[in-house]
């Protein structure tokens, strides 16, 4: 073997080994919060927050690989749950569904309901959340899956829009559908990424009236700012411009699948629309420029970036609530997560848990190669759901002492 050669196998090695950063080692958890009866509180039900979060040995310890693997492979082993699909007709003519599963464990004696918004173009068929919900009911929830309006192929659009990164109207007319049906049941709201910063910002909006059924809220790794996100994912540095490209296109598609009624002649003129530059839009800040801003009769992304943004909404949020990022996230840079960190050490019923690794929505833990069935997530969110139920608890028990 020629030295060029050893030493070309050198270099591709020592990519390879960069890359997927296996020098690291596993990490506990880092968790910011001032409330220490609240702390307790999560750490009594959720007392893996006190142990090391343990990657999947040769790639898992890569944000890249661990956010590529849950968008293209998803999660392994898991059956398909089945569900109930509800419609609700709005008022602006939107059809919109969600997906209802009751528990697979009836003996559970607390009557709780997950209601959970997906990611960006995502549904209750993502992958990530079936096995989520799955996991969920085999532990006594109930749980509701959002669809974003427009991400299901089998459901048509009826109104001139679809889902946007700051719209909770929809989150909001399904937990008003889910507490007329259990009326009962505690309500814990979950978000992952999108589904994150509108949860966040639905419990913080002061104008809309919240059902005392929500006893908290979990946002898993959301970006908090929308206008300095962006500028964020305009940078090719950690190869951000590449996962924009992927999101822009898969919005796009959207759009472009629905354009019989979302870009109709007549929507066009109503919002001023040009469908070349909808079309040949590159990046989220075009297509949110050409067509998201009109829709929502924005004068500028400036105006609808602040308006989606959950970061204006944090000091707002009269629910318990927390916060899961993680710091190799390529998708949301460790600048935008101090606000949160900053919120957790001076507001009451907030806490912020950050991993060191785990990427966009991945968090695969255990082997060499392949991964434990089950997730650090889908775990940590489970335990967590139950901590947010014992604080309730303690809550209520203290108003009759």
């Amino acid at each position: 073997m020629s030295t060029a050669l050893l030493a070309a196998i050198a270099v591709i090695l020592c990519i390879l080994f960069r890359i997927l950063n296996v020098n690291s080692q596993p990490q506990r958890p880092s968790i910011w919060c001032c409330d220490n009866k609240f702390l307790d509180n999560i750490l009594k039900i959720a007392p893996l927050l006190n142990e090391e979060y343990v990657p999947t040995r040769l790639w898992g310890f890569s944000g890249h690989v661990q956010t590529i693997l849950h968008s293209v492979i998803g999660r392994v082993k898991c059956p398909w749950p089945i569900g109930e699909r509800v419609f609700l007709n709005l008022d602006d003519g939107t059809t919109l569904t969600y997906d209802m599963y009751q528990p697979l464990d009836t003996s559970f004696q607390d009557d709780i309901t997950i209601a959970i918004c997906p990611g960006i173009c995502n549904t209750s068929e993502s992958v990530y959340i079936r096995t989520f919900v799955h996991w969920a009911q085999y532990h006594g929830y109930r749980c509701c899956v959002l669809n974003h309006v427009g991400a299901l192929q089998n459901v048509p659009v009826t109104a001139p829009r679809i889902f946007s990164y700051g719209n909770t109207d929809d989150y909001d007319a399904m937990l008003k559908s889910v507490t007329s049906r259990h009326p009962n049941s505690k309500v814990v709201c979950v978000g992952f990424s999108l589904g994150g910063n509108l949860i966040t910002k639905y419990l913080g909006e002061t104008a809309k009236e919240k059902s005392s059924n929500i006893i908290g809220g979990i946002s898993i790794c959301q970006g908090y700012c929308a206008l300095e996100g962006t500028k964020w994912l305009l940078d090719w540095q950690n190869f951000r411009r590449f996962y924009l490209y992927i999101m822009t296109e898969n919005l796009k598609n959207i759009i472009l699948r629905h354009r019989t009624v979302l870009l109709s002649d007549e929507v066009k003129r109503r919002y001023n629309l040009n469908e070349h530059e909808i079309v040949s839009a590159a990046t989220l800040p075009e297509l949110d420029e050409a067509y998201t801003r009109h829709v929502h009769e924005f004068n500028s992304i400036s105006e609808l970036y602040k308006w989606s943004s959950s970061i204006n909404y944090l000091h707002q949020i009269d629910r318990p609530m927390l916060f899961i990022n993680a710091k190799d996230d390529p998708i949301v840079p460790e600048p935008l997560l101090e606000p949160v960190k900053k919120l957790a050490t001076e507001k009451s019923n907030i806490a912020y848990i950050e991993l060191a690794h785990g990427g966009h929505l991945g968090f695969y833990e255990g082997g060499l190669i392949y991964p434990n069935p089950v997730t650090w997530l889908d775990r940590t969110l489970v335990a967590l759901i139950g901590s947010l139920a014992l604080n309730y608890d303690d809550n209520v028990k203290k108003q009759f002492l």
